[in-house]
């Protein structure tokens, strides 16, 4: 198949083929910090509390940014936002273990930089995710086969990252892991400037003083969209307690009960393996099953790894409990992006995009925070069952809510 005019360049799927490539090494190399940063932010301050703050500094960006980001996707377009973006996150990544071991790294500055770290991060996965349409149509591959691709990229980086960041921590030390991610991002940014096409025909006006009309324009869209702006509210109250599990609990248990950041490696990995495995099943055959019936019973069994952790189980029976849970979660995103590719407008595509995933993140800095917390003043084990509970109800509760029940329905 030809590719369509919103393609300037490129034919065939090399365009597909490279932006998944820059996807999955730009993703692996973050995988890799997200053990990383806590085991050292643990490792050199012993605190629970404080390895929760870094997680909220990691996470707040996300709904800050998210908003009035996706603007200016769509005004700058989609590759030049993307390689800014990654730009961005490799700076201020490398700056911290370059600090540590030149000048010094005062933790209100270690706040800080992994604050700019994340600073583009919605915005450059929003340029990456506002492309596939396009270039899915330009290779002749189905749009719900090319999001599961470009989604399982988290998880196949969930699945390698994390135990070759579990022995990089071993044998060079936390800080020169984070190097590794700073030089991903600087290949993903070339790959994509490079390889990937500009799109024609999707971007805002540039006109000055437009930008507060533009950014009205998305949100109103999304306000007014009842199933896209339920599902961002529910992702947001679920997300709020689950995004924890890898900021604070895992690490935790890792090293409180473990004491080994390979253990750590191995579990985040396990529920990575399961994911791709449930994102591919979801590409090849998955998107012929009722969508309500994939949303629910993956939100319905998540607290499961909760529950395991709470448990304390043998290490291989947690594992095989983790792969499993994995399994079950892994169609959620890419069908929630496929509901948004079919919802939104191309020339909204980078606003509402930001927008959701930035109110999908609005309950994380707070809940990754006050996990740490919670555990440094009432304990593990109590924690992760507070967390359990809440989002075995939460689940329970989108059941009710109207909107959802409208995923099955066609535009």
């Amino acid at each position: 198949m030809q590719p369509t005019t919103g393609v300037a360049t490129g034919r065939g799927r090399l365009p597909l083929v490279a932006l998944l490539i820059a996807n999955t090494v730009s993703l692996i190399g973050s995988s890799l910090t997200l053990i990383a940063l806590p085991w050292f932010v643990l490792q050199t301050t012993g605190s629970a509390t404080r390895t929760g703050l870094t997680g909220f500094a990691v996470a707040l960006p996300g709904f800050l940014v998210g908003i009035f980001g996706g603007t200016i996707v769509d005004r700058l377009g989609y590759r030049r936002s993307s390689v800014i973006a990654d730009v961005v996150s490799g700076i201020g990544i490398g700056l911290v273990p370059t600090l540590y071991v030149t000048a010094g790294l005062p933790f209100g500055l270690l706040l800080g930089l992994v604050f700019v770290g994340s600073l583009l991060a919605i915005p450059g996965f929003t340029a990456r995710r506002s492309l596939l349409p396009e270039l899915a149509k330009a290779s002749g591959v189905r749009l719900e086969r090319v999001n599961a691709l470009f989604e399982s990229n988290n998880q196949l980086a969930m699945l390698l990252g994390p135990p070759i960041a579990g022995l990089l921590i071993v044998w060079v030390g936390a800080s020169t892991v984070l190097w590794l991610d700073a030089a991903s991002f600087v290949c993903s940014a070339a790959t994509v400037g490079l390889l990937v096409p500009a799109l024609r025909g999707h971007r805002a006006p540039a006109a000055p003083g437009r930008y507060r009309d533009q950014l009205v324009e998305g949100l109103r869209f999304l306000l007014h969209e009842p199933l896209l702006r339920d599902m961002a509210l529910a992702l947001a109250l679920i997300q709020g307690l689950e995004e924890p599990i890898f900021a604070v609990v895992l690490p935790v248990y890792a090293r409180q009960i473990l004491g080994s950041a390979t253990d750590l490696g191995l579990m985040a990995s396990a529920l990575g393996l399961g994911a791709l495995a449930g994102g591919a099943a979801y590409g090849a055959v998955g998107y012929r099953v009722p969508r309500r019936m994939l949303w629910f019973g993956a939100y319905l069994l998540t607290p499961g790894i909760y529950w395991a952790l709470a448990a304390r189980p043998a290490f291989p029976l947690l594992l095989a409990i983790m792969v499993v849970l994995g399994f079950a979660s892994g169609p959620i995103t890419p069908l929630a992006v496929t509901i948004r590719h079919e919802r939104i407008p191309p020339a909204l595509r980078g606003r509402v995009f930001a927008a959701t995933s930035a109110i999908g993140r609005i309950a994380m800095p707070p809940g990754i925070a006050l996990s740490g917390l919670a555990i440094a003043r009432l304990g593990f084990r109590p924690t992760v069952v507070i967390l359990a509970a809440a989002v075995q109800l939460a689940a329970l509760g989108m059941l009710a809510v109207p909107a959802l029940r409208r995923m099955d329905r066609p535009v």
